[in-house]
């Protein structure tokens, strides 16, 4: 299966060698093709901008740059089969929220997996926000807490063509 992996773990050094060095390869032990949004744009475009200094020539670059990266991001998530999204924080990351949305309104079936011990949520009933939460199991799918119960949640769920 196709995954697109979402999250906001690519921001941080912590964050990016989990991402790399187990979520990626659990998914593709698991058999699955990965579509990682943190490479899909050319990372020596990304490497210029955040060498320049702060200021306006900077804020222009991220203008001139920021729509490329949501295409790329847009595209990717169309050609998926389902989404993993990672929904640690101690709130679930707005970027992340958005694609969950967008993969449920496209009929994408989406697993989210938080791993993070913090309460997250709206109340006592959930794991994370209500609806981000409502998406993820309406989708058909399911939230997990750790990475050896993500190849059964993505087992269980059902494609459609």
């Amino acid at each position: 299966m196709q995954i697109y992996l979402a999250g906001p773990l690519g921001f941080s050094e912590a964050g990016r060698d989990f991402h790399y060095r187990k979520l990626i390869p659990e998914l593709e032990r698991s058999g699955h093709a990965v579509l990682d949004p943190w490479t899909l744009t050319d990372p020596g475009k990304i490497a210029a901008v955040l060498s320049l200094p702060f200021g306006a020539d900077r804020r222009e670059a991220w203008r001139a740059l920021n729509p490329q990266i949501g295409r790329n991001n847009h595209a990717a998530l169309d050609a998926c089969e389902a989404v993993v999204a990672v929904l640690d924080g101690v709130d679930v990351d707005s970027g992340t929220a958005a694609e969950i949305g967008y993969a449920f309104a496209r009929g994408k079936p989406i697993v989210g997996y938080r791993g993070d011990l913090r309460l997250s949520t709206d109340n006592e009933a959930l794991t994370v926000n209500l609806q981000v939460e409502y998406f993820i199991r309406a989708s058909g799918g399911d939230i997990v807490s750790t990475l050896a119960q993500l190849p059964g949640a993505l087992a269980a769920l059902k494609l459609t063509p």
